[in-house]
């Protein structure tokens, strides 16, 4: 549905997407997979940046291969792929079988065609070799042996080079996946990774979306639409809606659902009141407005915390101080209006209401706030502040921070803190934040 917004009266079938777009394979090979899945972790991420992949046969194998077992063939494999090793078989009929992941056995599927084409077997047979070596029975992993040694001799394999072949399979099949599996999920993520590419703001609005209960998904999911070119606009109460949504091929307009203390209905009332009557014009008429047993102060506050209603007045302060009286102006008018109907008097115009004058807020106040609304600082960080003369105590920024155990010194911002029992006694744990990242110490 966000695809369609971006080009009216157009539809995207699926199923009839190119194979072989580059753009999407750039998506691949340089790791800009977040939001892409099956490969968003940042072991994977590393893997494609070394592998590059530039084709869907690769996608589909090193889903298979980044797993417990079969990541010890990553390097062999990634090694034949750019030619830095020699691929080499067995038998010349290992060539159709082998060929398209290098000669390095990826698939269960694999397995049961050697079994069929070099040791004779059928292929309900095949499977049940599968099944015999994931289980690693030894007398029955024997009497599997015996067959397809025998199997080969009579398809003119030597009994040395079947045992070699048997001794691979037989390593292999324990921790084997299906490439029917592997398949299906890699056509997923070579979607994801296609939409990502030719539709970034429609898919990054969409994933926003999806995560926006969750502060630190959301958060690195900002920062990712920052490394792709978009840009993404503050909450605004006269321009936004539930979801995040995309404004343009470069912008997406940050969702009111995640502002923290709102609540779908009041959300959705105060998108009703502003389709029924137009965008709204000051924060009086936001609390006249919308239906009193829907939206409370609460809610207005973490609008306004949020920077939902700068539009309104650009005075986060000030808006913060009038939310109170907004509110009884709001509901003292609801009441004389009523009055006045009972009695067939006319209604009488809205009465005039000042704001509270405060004190603007300081970067430090507005950033803070925010982080209440959101979870996150969105505008801005408090490290900026200080961040000139903190990196000439501590150059290293947190996200080059390594797991290499050398000895470092790091500055940031604690956001959080906890302690916790440990063998020897009582320890303290900080987050620390420096705009980069975040980093548990």
């Amino acid at each position: 549905r966000y695809v369609a917004k971006l080009d009216p009266g157009s539809a995207i079938d699926l199923a009839g997407l190119p194979l072989d777009d580059r753009a999407a394979y750039e998506i691949f090979k340089t790791g800009n997979t977040s939001a892409v899945f099956q490969f968003e972790s940042r072991g994977m991420r590393d893997l494609l940046t070394r592998a590059k992949p530039d084709r869907f046969e690769d996608i589909v194998a090193l889903v298979a291969l980044y797993r417990p077992g079969p990541m010890d063939l990553i390097p062999d494999y990634v090694d034949r792929k750019h030619g830095r090793q020699k691929v080499e078989y067995l038998d010349p009929r290992l060539v159709p079988i082998l060929g398209p992941t290098y000669g390095v056995m990826v698939y269960q599927e694999q397995v049961m065609q050697i079994a069929q084409v070099i040791g004779g077997y059928s292929l309900g047979g095949a499977d049940l070799l599968r099944r015999a070596m994931g289980k690693k029975k030894p007398e029955e992993m024997a009497k599997h042996r015996t067959i397809f040694v025998e199997g080969a001799g009579g398809k003119g394999v030597s009994a040395e080079v079947a045992t070699e072949l048997f001794d691979h399979m037989e390593k292999f099949a324990g921790y084997g996946f299906n490439k029917s599996h592997s398949a299906a999920y890699a056509v997923v993520a070579y979607q994801t990774a296609y939409f990502k590419a030719h539709y970034p703001a429609a898919f990054m609005a969409a994933n926003l979306s999806t995560v926006m209960d969750d502060t630190d998904k959301v958060r690195d999911l900002i920062e990712d639409c920052k490394a792709l070119g978009l840009k993404v606009l503050p909450p605004d109460i006269n321009a936004g809606h539930w979801r995040f949504e995309p404004v343009d091929p470069k912008t997406i307009r940050y969702g009111l659902g995640g502002i923290k203390g709102t609540g779908r209905g009041a959300i959705e009332a105060i998108l009703a009141a502003r389709a029924a009557g137009g965008p709204y014009t000051d924060l009086f008429d936001l609390a006249a407005r919308v239906d009193k047993h829907v939206i409370n102060r609460r809610v207005v506050e973490a609008l306004v915390r949020a920077g939902a209603l700068d539009r309104l007045l650009d005075d986060r302060a000030t808006l913060l101080a009038t939310v109170g009286r907004a509110i009884e102006a709001a509901q003292h008018e609801a009441a004389s209006a009523g009055q006045a109907s009972l009695f067939g008097a006319p209604d009488g115009a809205r009465r005039h209401v000042e704001y509270v004058k405060a004190s603007r807020w300081s970067t430090r106040d507005q950033l803070s706030n925010e982080k209440m609304a959101l979870g996150y600082y969105f505008s801005g960080h408090l490290f900026t502040e200080y961040a000139e003369e903190a990196r000439r105590l501590a150059p290293t920024r947190l996200v080059e921070v390594k797991q290499a155990r050398d000895l470092v010194k790091l500055v940031g911002v604690i956001v959080a803190t906890r302690s916790q029992n440990t063998r020897r006694g009582r320890m303290g744990v900080v987050v620390l934040d420096d705009g980069t990242a975040q980093l548990e110490l």
